[in-house]
């Protein structure tokens, strides 16, 4: 032991000595890179970021001077286990992530390894050009990973596999030799020329012929009938032969015009047989997908399996016509052709998301990797897929294929228990049986995201041994010392070892929320995060959320995946070894806004707000917290207490004095930039109490007046903390339109004096991880609202959207024993809701002007924004709400060191949408902290819908 640790200072030492970019050997940043999105997990000594070139030889120098191995990392989006190793990462995304050039003329790019590939793609298409490949990851995979992993995607039935569009690279090889991989031997190691020219006969006839054989090394690129293209045969190495610094790659023109055919079958089966056929037609996609992979089939035609089939042309008439032509060709129960580019996002992002999706299947039993990319000749495909199904029948398995049909490629997720011996075996007697029938077909085992691990083992199944061999003897010719990714490829580690699950603790986690879609499992929840790293993309997308804190910083710890790995690592206890006392997880969860964004934008739902908040209550438990918890977490205590003794006018004198106000920031946590938002002199209710007090006792009296009820009946409204004590001028315009729609408006607490309970849904007590707290202010609500006269029949308007996600979903999270909890929930709607749902022939005021502004997180990961915009649309307030979030999230934006990363992430679309908004545009917000975010760092005043249309309401009324 004491000699390893000798060693690791030593080479820890002399990279932090050499190396000009970051080196990482604490906990947090390997934590970060145990896992890929495969099923494996290995513990790496250290992570390095190089700046260059010189920083990647020099790290190679460093490592091979003590016997450390290599592993290089991009998006870590691999799936077979070949970005995780347990020497020394090299992650190129933080420095190495450049676009060095792009010349339209010749159609090439220069790239980094680090680079995104929808960088390059935006680079690319102002000049009608485009990388041709593109994995559903596109949005976070870098170019260094699909030229590893000889990447493929939707496309490449069109434009064919990354392998198809590099023309050189740049090589450091573990012995510190610079190469230049091109064709006709140029860039190659000495050795490899003499190994391929003695074994000719070999590799002319090894290779199955298909498009999408990606498994093993590609050595018959270097054939002379195919050019001897060093570089060719180095993608897909999986970096086990050489690391990449720089590539020149070849573009493709785009066409100027799409469209998409969506074919409707009965079935995957007949969904399979039926791609081959198209490509006579020349599509760019052949996609398929079945149901039980689908949230929601609404926009799809009928059928239950479906072809995605792009086409091309220069415009969209051609395009279309392309579409056309394969619906009249295809057998099909149902067809929809779509030229509109935003329909196609809409329905691609349907298919992108599968590979999240499909983790769980349709009864919410996990499903996982390690089977995802087999690839058979596409004629073949069809009855590849009955005797896969046969096959998963015979072993009690389940898992529904998805995938480029067009190549005979098939994803999948497979419910496998990798938690269990008996599991485990099953698992590797499947994968056995599963490369035997994949050869049987003449297929690859990997169509697309490489072997690694998992299935590297199984390779001489398909090649044989004496292929095998003379693959291990090509990785002897370009790292003789098994410096570079060592278990991947050759010499594989068993396909059934270092599975990420055996670190996990095997009886529940004690903790306080239900985690009703995880059985009450923390680790399952946890285990939810599978790496596909959507939260990883550098811009918002649409109206996505996830994750406001990576784009703010870059830095993996701050996504919803470095999160999840670094609790995942907490729960195994081998590199954060404190448990819910890490502090390394602290800090991570520390820049996460509890945006919620993560549990609908995260394909497989991860919910990093309430895992934040978990923690937090385990965290902090018998210890004294951070000042803002008691200062913002206890807001509604506090915010009584003024409003009971009338002194918000004292509240506001202070707080406009800079010192005095300096020194509450100083005590209470908050940030020194941040200003004290107003405290209303009078409460909503008190307000609405005063002018209403003898309608409203009529229309609380029990008995018959109670009974008489409006045109529309009557709903609650919601006195949260933000409308009674901050903003009541929303509640007061809320109460006008609600009656104006013919609806009885019913004041919840404390408008009611004979109970002097207030109720709270408790959301600034769940943010800040107070849950005994929260549940005990959630359970006096819940004894309140029992009190009340039609509890649990009358509809709750909740104004806030935030505490309206609080009511629908942490309330009964937090209490999933008490049957109040979900009546509860069930009867909570939002204000654009209520109108739809209650006065659904209401029509609003025709306001006719347009609108910017921001979607309240909370109402995009919880509720949903349909109903508003479509009440947006019949008052003709037009324009789209940015995404994102606006970056004061509550409590979040006012704490201390949390100023910087808030106005970012308002600059990232709220800012700039507000600042290009047209003169006469209306600022809308509905959240307070959104409005709040506005005036401090914008100086404008966003409204909440309620009080646009009330403005309106009065207008007619002149």
């Amino acid at each position: 032991m004491a000699d390893l640790q000798a060693e690791l200072a030593g080479v820890r030492a002399e990279l932090r000595r050499t190396v000009r970019g970051e080196v990482g050997f604490d906990v947090t940043s390997r934590a970060l890179t145990t896992m890929d999105a495969s099923n494996y997990r290995r513990v790496p000594l250290g992570v390095v970021a190089p700046r260059d070139a010189d920083d990647v030889a020099a790290t190679l120098a460093a490592c091979r001077a003590h016997g450390v191995p290599v592993v290089a990392r991009g998006g870590g989006t691999s799936i077979a286990g070949q970005a995780t190793g347990t020497g020394v990462v090299l992650d190129f995304t933080r420095h190495m992530n450049g676009l060095v050039s792009l010349d339209p003329a010749s159609r090439t790019a220069v790239v980094q390894p680090g680079l995104v590939l929808d960088r390059l793609q935006q680079a690319a298409a102002p000049h009608g050009l485009r990388f041709g490949p593109d994995p559903s990851t596109h949005s976070r995979c870098t170019l260094g990973g699909m030229i590893g992993n000889n990447s493929c995607g939707s496309h490449s039935v069109a434009w064919g596999t990354t392998a198809d569009s590099v023309s050189e690279l740049s090589v450091i090889t573990a012995r510190g030799d610079l190469l230049h991989p091109g064709r006709d031997w140029t860039g190659a190691p000495e050795g490899l020329r003499p190994l391929v020219e003695t074994e000719l006969a070999r590799l002319r006839t090894g290779f199955p012929d298909l498009p999408r054989r990606i498994s093993g090394y590609a050595l018959d690129a270097l054939l002379p009938e195919n050019g001897a293209d060093v570089a060719r045969s180095f993608c897909g190495s999986e970096g086990t032969l050489g690391i990449l610094t720089e590539a020149v790659v070849r573009l493709v023109e785009a066409p100027r015009a799409r469209a998409l055919a969506v074919l409707g079958y009965a079935d995957e089966g007949a969904a399979a047989e039926a791609a081959a056929g198209l490509l006579v037609h020349g599509p760019l996609t052949v996609e398929g997908m079945a149901a039980d992979l689908v949230r929601s089939t609404a926009d799809l035609p009928r059928g239950g399996a479906w072809l995605f089939v792009e086409t091309g042309g220069d415009t969209e008439a051609e395009a279309r016509t392309r579409a056309e032509t394969i619906v009249r060709a295809a057998d099909v129960l149902d067809s929809l052709v779509v030229t509109d580019p935003a329909g196609q996002r809409t329905l691609w992002r349907i298919r992108e998301d599968a590979s999240g999706t499909a983790t769980r299947m349709p009864d919410g039993s996990e499903a996982w990797p390690g089977w995802e990319d087999c690839a058979v000749p596409p004629a073949r495909l069809g009855a590849y897929l009955r005797d896969f199904r046969g096959l998963l029948t015979a072993h009690g398995l389940r898992g529904t294929p998805y995938g480029h049909f067009g190549d005979g490629c098939i994803h999948v997720r497979i419910d496998f228990d990798l938690l269990t011996e008996p599991g485990v075996a099953r698992f590797r007697r499947f994968s056995e049986e599963l490369a035997e029938l994949v050869a049987a077909h003449g297929g690859s085992l990997s169509g697309e995201h490489g072997d690694g691990q998992a299935r590297a083992e199984l390779l001489p199944k398909m090649y044989g041994e004496e292929m095998v061999t003379l693959f291990e003897r090509a990785k002897g010719v370009w790292d003789p010392d098994d410096l570079l990714n060592p278990g991947m490829l050759v010499r594989p580690a068993p396909l059934d070892t270092n599975l990420r699950f055996s670190v996990l603790p095997r009886k529940p986690v004690d903790v306080v929320f239900g985690y009703p879609s995880d059985g009450g499992d923390f680790s399952a929840a946890v285990r939810r995060c599978v790496g596909v790293a959507k939260c990883r993309t550098t811009e918002a997308n649409g109206p996505s959320v996830m994750c406001p804190s990576f784009r703010a910083t870059g830095e993996e710890q701050h996504s919803t995946r470095g999160r999840a790995r670094l609790l995942h690592e907490m729960l195994a206890g081998e590199l954060v070894t404190d448990g819910w006392q890490s502090t390394e997880v602290r800090d991570a969860l520390d820049l996460c806004l509890s945006c919620k964004g993560c549990r609908t934008d995260c394909p497989v739902g991860v919910d990093m707000a309430t895992y934040k908040a978990e923690f937090l209550h385990h965290h902090y438990e018998g210890r004294r917290r951070p000042a803002a918890h008691y200062a913002m977490g206890w807001l509604p205590r506090w915010l009584r207490l003024v409003a009971r003794t009338r002194t918000a006018w004292l509240v506001n004198s202070l707080a406009s004095v800079r010192p005095l106000a300096a020194l509450a920031k100083r005590l209470g946590g908050i940030a020194g930039e941040r200003g004290i938002p107003r405290v209303a002199g009078t409460t909503f209710t008190r307000g609405w109490r005063r002018e209403v007090r003898a309608a409203t006792r009529r229309s609380m009296r029990a008995g018959v007046e109670y009974s008489e009820t409006p045109a529309r009946g009557h709903v609650l409204l919601w006195p949260d903390t933000f409308t009674e004590h901050l903003s009541p001028a929303v509640g007061q315009a809320a109460v006008r339109v609600l009656e104006a729609a013919g609806l009885g408006v019913l004041p919840v607490l404390p408008a009611m004096r004979r109970i002097s309970k207030p109720v709270c849904c408790g959301l600034t007590y769940v943010s800040t991880g107070q849950l005994d707290r929260a549940r005990e202010v959630m359970r006096r609500t819940l004894d309140v609202m029992g009190e009340l006269p039609g509890a649990g029949d009358v509809p709750i308007v909740v104004l806030e959207p935030s505490c309206a996600a609080a009511l629908r979903t942490d309330l009964p999270e937090l209490l999933p024993d008490d049957p109040r909890a979900a009546r509860l929930s069930a009867s909570v709607l939002t204000f654009a809701a209520a109108l739809e749902r209650l006065a659904p022939d209401w029509a609003p005021p025709r306001i006719n002007r347009p609108t910017v502004g921001q979607t309240h997180c909370h109402q995009h990961a919880v509720l949903g924004d349909a109903p508003d915009r479509r009440l947006r649309e019949a008052a003709g307030l037009t324009g789209e709400l940015a995404g994102g979030c606006c970056g004061l999230a509550g409590n979040f934006g006012f704490e201390k060191g949390h100023y910087e990363v808030s106005a970012t992430c308002a600059e990232e679309q709220l800012l700039p949408a507000v600042r290009q908004a047209p003169e006469d545009a209306l600022i809308l917000a509905d959240g307070f902290s959104c409005r709040t975010q506005l005036e401090q760092l914008a100086g404008v005043r966003g409204r909440h819908l309620a009080e646009v249309l009330a403005d309106a309401l009065e207008g007619e009324a002149k």
